[in-house]
């Protein structure tokens, strides 16, 4: 096998969903500039918008997830074009 493939700085990181507030602790290799404290252990914290404890795919329920206004400019401009 090859030597030095992999990385060597594997770790506990937190994963924090910021639509439901769920966090989980998996290793990985980011690098995060926040830390979260969790049973008294300090985690590097990494913030998600959305992951399969909060996607519509696998939770069975349609949300909308409008962070940036996206359907609030689509509909200022195309809203009104068949109203004429």
């Amino acid at each position: 096998m090859k030597k030095d493939l992999h990385p060597s700085n594997y770790r506990p990181v937190a994963f924090k969903d910021m639509s439901n507030e769920e966090v989980f602790i998996s290793r990985s290799t980011i690098n995060a500039k926040e830390t979260i404290e969790i049973d008294g252990v300090t985690y590097p914290l990494v913030k998600l918008e959305i992951t399969s404890s909060s996607h519509p795919f696998y939770t069975g329920k349609q949300k909308l997830v409008d962070t940036a206004g996206r359907v609030d400019k689509f509909m200022s401009r195309y809203g009104n074009r068949n109203k004429k």
